[in-house]
């Protein structure tokens, strides 16, 4: 993943939170081979470690092998263990101090912040690499307890540095007014793989939309 000063958003892909590593392995890779991704967060809630373990395995190379940022949820220990390059972690997970330990000075760390600007700005005074707000639209994938406004992204990129990520039901038909708002990476999850031209199509209309507002 590529911080500031890169003008430019980013697409960072999010798994269903319930995959068959192998079935969704084809997809996946259509999806990294159609355009720019910058990363790949692996988002298993409530499996085990073998379950996460076996997804790891099947999955990392590929992702890896396309030079995109392969990054586990929530487990810190895990990222560590199974060769992953960084782990996502929220409020209720470990926290930045424990999960920088687990992972080591090289490996991202991300940091969720939901809607709060005190948050985020302890997350990176701490050192994460990035800070994640959301959500900003509606969403099926998870419970949102938080909503967060466009302004946020704004404000963000003119004081800070830190990369920030927006999340939250992120389609193609309503992404452009985040990227303008400044977010550096859009974590997009349905918008991808429930995409009604399929994953790759997503991702290359994603691709559009950011060389678009790049050029404005």
């Amino acid at each position: 993943m590529s911080a500031r000063p890169d003008p430019s958003c980013q697409l960072y892909l999010v798994t269903p939170p319930r995959i068959d590593p192998a079935a969704f392995a084809s997809p996946l890779a259509a999806a990294l081979d159609a355009g720019p991704v910058a990363a790949v967060q692996l988002r298993l809630k409530d499996a085990d470690d073998d379950t996460i373990r076996a997804a790891c395995d099947r999955l990392r190379p590929l992702v890896q092998a396309r030079d995109v940022a392969f990054i586990l949820n929530d487990r810190p220990d895990l990222a560590a263990a199974f060769g992953c390059d960084g782990v996502h972690i929220g409020q209720n997970d470990a926290d930045y101090p424990s999960a920088r330990a687990a992972v080591g000075s090289g490996a991202i760390v991300g940091v969720t912040c939901h809607a709060s600007r005190h948050l985020a700005m302890v997350a990176a005074e701490a050192g994460a690499d990035y800070v994640a707000f959301g959500t900003f639209y509606p969403t099926t994938t998870k419970a949102a307890m938080y909503r967060a406004d466009i302004d946020l992204l704004s404000w963000w990129s003119a004081v800070m540095t830190v990369p920030c990520v927006a999340i939250g039901g992120i389609t193609v038909d309503n992404a452009s007014p985040l990227a303008a708002a400044g977010a550096d990476f859009l974590a997009v999850c349905g918008g991808v793989w429930a995409h009604p031209e399929g994953p790759a199509a997503a991702v290359r209309a994603f691709a559009r939309l950011f060389e678009a507002a790049g050029a404005d």
